[in-house]
């Protein structure tokens, strides 16, 4: 039995959360690789009815996307949501633009940042959170291709480090390292 104002819902045997629930649509790992990410920020979507449905079946890809400022709001540019395959002739476009939904004290922040040179707005990813949908937007600055290499370098260091505390940790024998000769 779920206790009062814990948040949760009891139907019969099942029980379920509404709160924290946050399920992954779409990232853009590309996104993370191409750029720095300085600040991230949480967003709504304006969606339409058809949108909603195809998105609750995983049909969205954030590559291509962008977010920029027109009229002073902020609109998502490329996003991809693929026509609801039940849908009417109600349907919706898959690439039109929508709007971002933010207050506006956060979008005079975004606005503030994005417009200093080399930086730029990215969506990074598409979720539900609580039954809306969301979108994480990074302000995000170019890597050269030396930073690219620099941090897929430590990333393999990283993980190198990890394979071999496990390793030890399970009291398994270490591996000896590739010499590169064949």
């Amino acid at each position: 039995m779920a206790r009062p104002g814990s948040g949760r819902v009891e139907f019969g045997e099942v029980v379920a959360s509404r709160e924290g629930e946050r399920r992954l649509i779409a990232s853009n790992k590309k996104a993370r690789h191409e750029y720095a990410i300085l600040k991230t920020y949480e967003a709504g979507l304006v969606l339409r009815g058809t949108e909603v449905k195809s998105l609750r079946s995983g049909h969205a890809s954030l590559v291509n996307a962008f977010a920029q400022e027109r009229d002073g709001e902020l609109w998502l540019y490329g996003l991809h949501i693929a026509e609801y395959a039940y849908g009417t002739w109600t349907n919706h476009q898959p690439k039109r633009m929508r709007k971002l939904l933010l207050r506006r004290v956060e979008i005079n922040k975004i606005l503030d940042r994005i417009h200093d040179p080399g930086l730029t707005l990215v969506p990074l990813s598409l979720y539900f959170a609580d039954g809306w949908a969301k979108v994480e937007l990074g302000i995000a600055r170019g890597k050269r291709s030396f930073d690219k290499r620099q941090a897929m370098a430590e990333r393999d260091a990283n993980r190198e480090i990890a394979r071999e505390l496990g390793r030890h940790l399970k009291g398994m024998p270490r591996r000896p390292r590739p010499t590169g000769r064949s």
